[in-house]
C-alpha cells in the first residue's frame, strides 16, 4: 500500500507513553514524516511534537492521520470516532495498525466513500504465506528476543541496521509489526497471520540472500509473556537466527499488562531462547544484550550496563542511547 506522508500522529487518550509506541517509533525513526500530534483530553503521552488541530495540521501539509496508539486488544475506541470522522471530512486519509480494522467500522467506511478518502489497515496480511518447512536458507539472520513486550526489540534491530549500513555492511531490517511496517513501508503483520502460517511467513520475509547479508528480524512479544508468546516462537523457528540479541527494560515491576507476573532474568531468557532457536539452527549464538535505559539517568545507565556485561560476559548496551556499534562488532564475529 502507499500511505501518503507526512503524518499527523493521533495519540488519542493514551494512558501512558508506552501505549503510544507506534507514534513514538515513527517520531524516532522517521521524524520527517511527523508534522505534529493530536492529543485528546486525558492523554498522558507526548511525542514532543507540536500539538495541532486537524485544520492546523492540514495547513502544515499533513496528508494522513496515523493512529499512533497500540492499546491492549488493538481496538478503535468509541471516544476516538468523532476525531476520525472529522479527519476524513477535512481531507485526511486514515492509517492504523490495530487489530480492529478501519474498514470494518461502518461509519468510518461510509464517510471515506463519501469523501473519497483512503483507509489504510496495515495489520492485514496481503500474501498467502506458506507453512514453514524449516529448510536452511542462505544468508545470515539476527533476531532480538525480550524479557517482556515493548522493551526495545524493534529499536535494537533498526539501530543495528543503521550502524551496519554506515559500515558498508549488507543488512535489511525485516518488519514484523505495525510500527515497523509504517516506518519502512513493508513487512509482515505477524500477529494477524493465522497461527499455522506464522513461521512460514517469517521464512517468506527472510529468504535466501548473499552469504554476507544480514536480515535483522524485528522481534515481537516474549517467550515469558502468557498473552503473546506464540508470535515469539514463530519468529524463533521461522527466522532460524544465527544470532540472538537479548532485550530488557530493567525498571519494570511486572510483565506488561500482567500485574501478577514478574519478569524473567536475562539468564532465563538466554537459556530458553537459545534452546528453542537451536531446534531450527544448531549453530545459533547469543551475541549481545540490548537494554532500554530510557527511564534511567546517564550515570545509572552506565552502571547498570557495566554490571550486566560483567555478569553475563556479553556486550551490554543501549543501542538507541549510545549506538549499536558494539552489538554490530559482536555480530561480525558470527
Amino acid at each position: 500500500m502507499t500511505i501518503e506522508t507526512p503524518y499527523l500522529l493521533f495519540l488519542g487518550d493514551a494512558h501512558d507513553p508506552l501505549a503510544a509506541k507506534v507514534a513514538q517509533g515513527i517520531r524516532d525513526w522517521r521524524p520527517d514524516y511527523a508534522v505534529g500530534q493530536f492529543r485528546m483530553e486525558g492523554c498522558r503521552a507526548d511525542m514532543k511534537l507540536p500539538d495541532m488541530t486537524l485544520a492546523e495540521a492540514k495547513a502544515a501539509g499533513a496528508k494522513t492521520l496515523v493512529i499512533g496508539v497500540a492499546n491492549r486488544g488493538g481496538v478503535i475506541s468509541p471516544e476516538w470516532k468523532k476525531v476520525l470522522v472529522t479527519a476524513l471530512e477535512e481531507g485526511f486519509d486514515l492509517a492504523s495498525g490495530l487489530h480492529n480494522l478501519l474498514r470494518d467500522e461502518e461509519d468510518l467506511a461510509a464517510v471515506a466513500r463519501a469523501t473519497g478518502r483512503k483507509l489504510h489497515d496495515v495489520r492485514v496480511p496481503s500474501v498467502k504465506y506458506p507453512i514453514a518447512n524449516g529448510e536452511k536458507r542462505r544468508g545470515k539472520r539476527c533476531l532480538a528476543v525480550g524479557t517482556d513486550c515493548s522493551v526495545g526489540k524493534m529499536y535494537t534491530a533498526l539501530a543495528m541496521e543503521r550502524e551496519m549500513h554506515a559500515r558498508g555492511m549488507k543488512a535489511s531490517f525485516r518488519a514484523t509489526g505495525q510500527t515497523g511496517i509504517l516506518i519502512t513501508g513493508g513487512g509482515v503483520p505477524l500477529d494477524a497471520v493465522i497461527a499455522d502460517f506464522m513461521a512460514g511467513a517469517v521464512e517468506w520475509l527472510s529468504p535466501d540472500n548473499d552469504p554476507d547479508h544480514w536480515d535483522l528480524i524485528e522481534g515481537q512479544g516474549s517467550l515469558f509473556h502468557v498473552s503473546y508468546s506464540g508470535v515469539t516462537m514463530a519468529l524463533i523457528h521461522g527466522g532460524q537466527p544465527d544470532a540472538l540479541i537479548l532485550c530488557h527494560e530493567p525498571t519494570r515491576q511486572h510483565m506488561r499488562g500482567l500485574p501478577g507476573y514478574g519478569l524473567p532474568s536475562l539468564e532465563d531468557l538466554r537459556d530458553l531462547a537459545l534452546q528453542l532457536a537451536r531446534v531450527g539452527n544448531p549453530d545459533c549464538k547469543v551475541v549481545g544484550i540490548s537494554v532500554n535505559t530510557a527511564a534511567m539517568s546517564e550515570e545509572e545507565a552506565k552502571t547498570y550496563l557495566a554490571g550486566v556485561e560483567k555478569r553475563m560476559g556479553l556486550p551490554a548496551v543501549d543501542p538507541y542511547r549510545h549506538g549499536a556499534a558494539r552489538l554490530v562488532d559482536a555480530l561480525a564475529q558470527v
